[in-house]
This record gives C-alpha cells, structure tokens and sequence, in this order.
C-alpha cells in the first residue's frame, strides 16, 4: 500500500512540474507579452489564451488577458477575467488596479468604489489603491479625493501619483508652499513623463504665487507645524533676489541661499530628503543644471533649448547623476500635518 502511495504521490509530482514548467506555455507567454508591447493586441489575446489552456491556474497569464483586454478596450472580457481572479486567494494589487480600470472605463462607480475599498483593506500600505480611488471619487467629493491621496503619501511614501494629485489640489486650495515641496518631490519621483511636463509648470507658478503672496497666507495655519513655518521663512528671506522676478536664473539664486540658510539653521531640527538631494547637486556642481531642467520648458522653451545646446556637458553630467540613483524619502520625514 505504502509503495502504490509512493508511486502515486511520485507520478503526480512529476507530471505537476512538467506540466507548470512546460516550455511552450512559456513560450507562448513570451510571445504574448512581446505582442502586448508591440501594440497589438488581437495576437496577445490570440496566444494568450492558447496559453492559458495550457496552464488554466496560471495567475500572471489571467492578468495579462485581463490587461490585453482592456487595452483593446474589449471591457466586458476585462471585466469578466477581472472578477474571476477575484475570487482567488492570492489575489495582489495589479489585480485590483487593473479591474479597478476596467470599472471606471465602463463608468462602473458602484463597483469600482466596492473593489477599491476592499483592496485598501487588504492592502494598506499601496500608494497606487489611494490615488486611483482618489481619481475615481475627484469630480463628485474633491475633499474625500484629496484625503485620500494625503493618506496615500503617508502610507507609501516613495508612490509618485499621490504626490501628483496632492499637488495640484493643493495650489487649487492655496497651500502655496506645500504645493511646492510636494510638486518637487514628484518630479524627483517621476521626472520624465507627460505628469512631470504638466508639474514642472505647476512649480513655476507656485514660487510666483509664494513671492507675491503674504508669508503667512502661503500656508494653512491651522495646520501648520514648525517645519513649515521654518520653510516659509527661509524662502521668505529672499524677497530682495525676487526683486528681479521669477525666472530660472533668480530662482537658482533663491534656492542657492535658501539651502546655505536652511543647513546652517535647521536641518539638524527637520532633516528633509528635498533639500538635502539639493545641497548634494550643490556639492555636485549641478545645481544650476537643475534649477534649469525644473523651470526653464515651463518659462520659456526655446531658451531652454538653446540653453542645451552651450551647456551640453553640463547637462549630460546631470542626466548622467539623475540615472545613477534612485530617489528615495524616508519613511520618517512626514512633516505634512495632514
């Protein structure tokens, strides 16, 4: 009895491996997923579900269905593979921010609202839950909206969408200066996207909203702490270089000093991974080089382009730094009383 057992349990081994490592699911899989980077999604789907009759338990496959689905805006098989996978017990967050897509692509709210809340529970600490169900409650309750992506910053910190969000509903509402510290921290997060291109504007006019603005009017009051009001007065100090208007080069003056003032007065009180990658391009030799890539496309573009192209080498050794690190916040520098 002892050895039928054996050679069952034997058997069933062998034949489960071969068959979850079989060479032409995976194969298959491959193809699929070049497919689905090519665009072209009737081939994804195609090989996809060849595949999946191969390895019909096969999570990730399931997901690249739902995904290629949805892309080809066929939302009723999105839909139907999404609630499916639902079902799992080893559901993830893809999961959710996919369907949760499919949901509002169809203007499914009801549902969107129940699956975003239901991930949230099960996954906490994921910026990417808090700022797609903040999209999906902006237009009717902006408040709940902009909660959400506050708790979403103080969840995952490193999650650039809640930064983005934050930052915009912040200028909307008059938090100049936090608009500006969040808009910056998002383009240091994420720096090469059509969001940036739009934040990179955004921060533009924030710093001349904050130099024709009362110091005190720049912030919530009610909601401000030590650290802010330390920030609005260092950057309150340089109204004199203001004098001379907002441009790249008097901001490169402006933030210049203000990194010398803040490290000299308050950076051992308020450590902030901002101004400390500031003083590094500082350091570096950079950072005029940056104060260009953050303000000069938002001021004027073809100054910005012929900025380029006599400062070549500076700007290479900037792109040359910002691809060799990877920007990252503490989890203990959330001075933001939300």
């Amino acid at each position: 009895m002892n050895k039928l057992l054996l050679a069952i349990a034997f058997l069933f081994c062998f034949y489960s491996k071969a068959y979850s490592q079989n060479p032409d699911t995976e194969a298959l899989h491959e193809t699929a997923k070049g497919f689905m980077k090519n665009g072209d999604y009737d081939n994804a789907i195609l090989v996809l579900n060849r595949a999946i009759a191969q390895a019909p338990f096969n999570k990730e496959m399931q997901k690249d269905l739902l995904f290629a689905s949805y892309l080809k805006r066929d939302f009723a098989k999105a839909k139907e593979v999404g609630e499916m996978l639902l079902k799992r017990t080893d559901v993830d967050v893809q999961l959710y921010h996919m369907l949760g897509l499919t949901y509002k692509a169809i203007a499914d709210y009801k549902e969107a609202d129940k699956l975003y809340k239901n991930g949230l529970k099960k996954f906490p600490g994921e910026g990417i839950l808090y700022s797609e169900y903040g999209q999906l409650l902006a237009d009717k309750d902006p408040e709940e909206a902009l909660k959400l992506w506050e708790k979403g910053i103080e969840a995952d910190v490193n999650h650039s969408s809640n930064y983005y969000y934050v930052a915009k509903s912040y200028a909307k509402n008059g938090e100049i200066l936090w608009s500006i510290l969040f808009s910056e921290t998002f383009l240091n997060l994420e720096s090469f996207t059509i969001r940036s291109t739009e934040i990179k504007n955004l921060l533009l006019d924030q710093y001349k909203k904050f130099y024709t603005t009362p110091v005190e009017n720049t912030y919530n009051a009610k909601k401000a702490n030590g650290f802010t009001r330390a920030v609005a007065g260092v950057l309150n100090e340089q109204q004199n270089q203001a004098a001379f208007g907002i441009t790249p080069e008097t901001l490169t003056a402006i933030r210049t000093r203000f990194i010398l003032s803040w490290f000299d007065k308050n950076a051992d009180l308020y450590p902030y991974r901002l101004f400390e990658h500031q003083r590094q391009l500082l350091q570096e030799g950079l950072f005029e080089t940056y104060n260009q890539w953050l303000f000069a496309p938002a001021a004027n573009l073809a100054s910005y382009q012929l900025w380029q192209k006599y400062h070549t080498d500076e700007f290479n050794s900037y792109m040359d730094f910002v691809r060799g690190r990877v920007y990252k916040i503490p989890e203990n520098q959330q001075y933001r009383t939300f």
